[in-house]
């Protein structure tokens, strides 16, 4: 999960353009299972990244597989934002759901 901050002068839509090409690569990975970028509320160049895999080590085969593709589209969106770690979490133990759903 990473935080994602717009610079002045560039969009969320840019950053999200650079997030989508390099998802459908990612994704391709044995064990990954989406990804996800929410904008704050009421801060169009804040974003919360999320991408969800089967077990931390099928996150680090991907990560061993270095991908030039994946690396250029990541260095090309770089001047564009700050991005800062937020850490790895695990799948929640329990989700709370209105009644009905």
């Amino acid at each position: 999960m990473f935080e994602v901050r717009i610079k002045p002068g560039h969009s969320a839509e840019e950053y999200a353009d650079a997030w989508v090409r390099a998802s459908e690569i990612i994704q391709q990975a044995p064990g990954a299972r989406g990804t996800e970028l929410h904008q704050k509320i009421g801060d169009p160049n804040a974003l919360i990244a999320i991408a969800s895999w089967e077990s931390k080590a099928h996150r680090d085969d991907m990560e061993e597989e270095h991908n030039q593709k994946v690396q250029d589209i990541i260095s090309r969106a770089a001047p564009i934002c700050d991005i800062r770690p937020l850490g790895e979490f695990e799948d929640p133990k329990w989700v709370v759901m209105p009644p009905g759903d």
